[in-house]
C-alpha cells in the first residue's frame, strides 16, 4: 500500500501466479495466407507467360533460326537502306506526336487542377469521350476532313490526305486522353502554396512557375510523354487510312513483310526492334523521374513546413 501526494492511497494487486503467455507468430495461418495469394496469382502469372513470354519467345526463335540461323535478319534490317529509314520516320512521328500532345495537354491538365468540382468532372467527362469513340470512326472523320473537295480542301485550298501531317495531326488527336491523364494525376500532387510562397519572396508570377512548378511537373511530362510516344510506335491503323504508301510507318511495314512477301523472320525482327526501341525509351524516361524525383520530395516537404508554421 503507497500513499501518494493529495491523501490518495494505492493499493497493489496481489500477484495470482500467472505468466503473460509470449505472442507466438501463428505458422499455419501465415503459410495459409500466403497461398491463397500465390493461388490468385496463378491466373495473371498464366496468362502472361502463354499471352506474353511464349509469343515473345517464339518471335525470338524464328528471327534467329530462318531461313538460317543466325542474326542474318538483324544485319538486313540495317543494310537493307529501307527499313532504318522506316523507322526513323516512325520515331520522328512519335516524337512530334508526343510533343504535340504535351503541349496541348499540359493547359488542359492545370485547368483541371484550378478549376472548380463541377467544371473538373466536365472537363474529365470531355477527356473521357474519345474512348467512348470507335478509331475508325475518329480516322474516318479525318479522312472527311483530308480528302480532296473535303472541308478542309474547301476552306482553304489545302488536300493534307496522304501526307504525314495528316497521320500526326490524328495521331495527335486519339493519343491526348493519354497524355492529359498522367499529367492531371501529377500536377494534382503539386502544393500551389509553393507559387504563392516564392510570389511572397519576390518572384513574379511566370518566374516562380518556371522555377517552382515546371519542375516539379517533369515526372508527369515524362511520363505522359513516354507513354503517348510508345503508342504512337505501334499505330497502324491511322497511318494506312490517312498517310500514303511513301510515308510507310513501322507497323505497316510488318504488316507487309507478313501479308505480302511472306518474310515471318524479317517480321519478326523489325518486331524486337522495335521492342527494344520502347524499352529503351522507358528507361530514358524513368532515369529523368528519378532524377526529378529528390526535387519533388524537397518541394513537399517545403509545404509541409509551411503548412506546420502556419
Amino acid at each position: 500500500m503507497d500513499r501518494l501526494a493529495g491523501g490518495l492511497t494505492v493499493t497493489a494487486a496481489p500477484e495470482v501466479g500467472v505468466r503473460p503467455t509470449p505472442v507466438r507468430r501463428d505458422g499455419a495461418r501465415w503459410v495459409a495466407s500466403r497461398a491463397a495469394t500465390l493461388v490468385l496469382l496463378i491466373p495473371a502469372v498464366v496468362a502472361f507467360c502463354v499471352l506474353f513470354l511464349y509469343p515473345l519467345a517464339r518471335m525470338i526463335q524464328v528471327s534467329l533460326t530462318e531461313p538460317t540461323t543466325g542474326f542474318d535478319n538483324y544485319v538486313s534490317l540495317f543494310t537493307d537502306g529501307y527499313t532504318v529509314r522506316v523507322m526513323v520516320r516512325t520515331i520522328w512521328v512519335a516524337l512530334l506526336v508526343a510533343l504535340i500532345d504535351i503541349l496541348m495537354a499540359f493547359p488542359y491538365a492545370y485547368a483541371m487542377t484550378v478549376s472548380g468540382r463541377r467544371m473538373r468532372a466536365v472537363l474529365f467527362t470531355i477527356v473521357l469521350i474519345p474512348f467512348w469513340t470507335s478509331a475508325i470512326a475518329k480516322n474516318f472523320a479525318w479522312l472527311i476532313l483530308f480528302q480532296r473537295d473535303g472541308l478542309l480542301d474547301r476552306a482553304f485550298g489545302v488536300s493534307l490526305l496522304g501526307t504525314t501531317p495528316a497521320v500526326v495531326i490524328a495521331m495527335s488527336q486519339v493519343l491526348l486522353p493519354f497524355a492529359v491523364l498522367p499529367l492531371y494525376a501529377r500536377l494534382d500532387q503539386i502544393d500551389r502554396r509553393l507559387l504563392d510562397a516564392a510570389q511572397g519572396l519576390g518572384a513574379t508570377r511566370a518566374g516562380a512557375f518556371r522555377s517552382i512548378y515546371l519542375p516539379l511537373s517533369v515526372p508527369g511530362i515524362a511520363a505522359a510523354a513516354t507513354l503517348t510516344f510508345i503508342l504512337s510506335l505501334g499505330f497502324y491503323v491511322t497511318p494506312a487510312m490517312l498517310g500514303s504508301t511513301q510515308q510507310t510507318l513501322i507497323a505497316q511495314l510488318i504488316m507487309i513483310r507478313v501479308q505480302q512477301v511472306l518474310d515471318f523472320a524479317g517480321a519478326n525482327a523489325i518486331g524486337i526492334l522495335l521492342l527494344v526501341v520502347t524499352l529503351a525509351m522507358l528507361g530514358l524516361s524513368r532515369q529523368l523521374s528519378a532524377r526529378r524525383g529528390g526535387g519533388a520530395r524537397g518541394g513537399k516537404g517545403l509545404a509541409q513546413t509551411m503548412g506546420g508554421d502556419s
